[in-house]
């Protein structure tokens, strides 16, 4: 079993910045792509940001040169700094993670999500 458990949300002005951590646990051999998405009310969820195991990464348009994804293989943790955030910024932001586990299986997991809003 493997946990990914997310903090660092929470409510900021416009133009603010904020800082979001996902943490992996459990039956983990290694870990290879890890993602951030987001899912605003009505709206599907979208990918804002991903990361390979080698640390290449890829944004769309909406977020590039604001949001960074990063990750800390030694911690099993992926972070996303996001920076002149906006209100149409605000949702529920969720990590996850392509895993390898100790049994051998490759699976895909999410975190529980964690609430960002950006409003004055």
């Amino acid at each position: 079993q493997v946990q990914l458990v997310e903090s660092g949300g929470g409510l900021v002005q416009p133009g603010g910045s904020l800082r979001l951590s996902c943490a992996a646990s459990g039956s983990i051999r290694s870990i290879y792509g890890m993602g951030w998405h987001r899912q605003a009310p009505g709206k599907q969820r979208e990918l804002v940001a991903y990361i390979t195991s080698g640390g290449s990464t890829n944004y769309p348009d909406s977020v590039k040169g604001r949001f960074t994804i990063s990750r800390d293989n030694a911690k099993n943790t992926v972070y996303l700094q996001m920076n002149s955030l906006k209100p149409e910024d605000t949702a529920v932001y969720y990590c996850n993670a392509n895993v390898m586990t100790l049994a051998g299986s490759n699976q895909n997991y999410w975190g529980q999500g964690t609430q960002v809003t950006v409003s004055s």
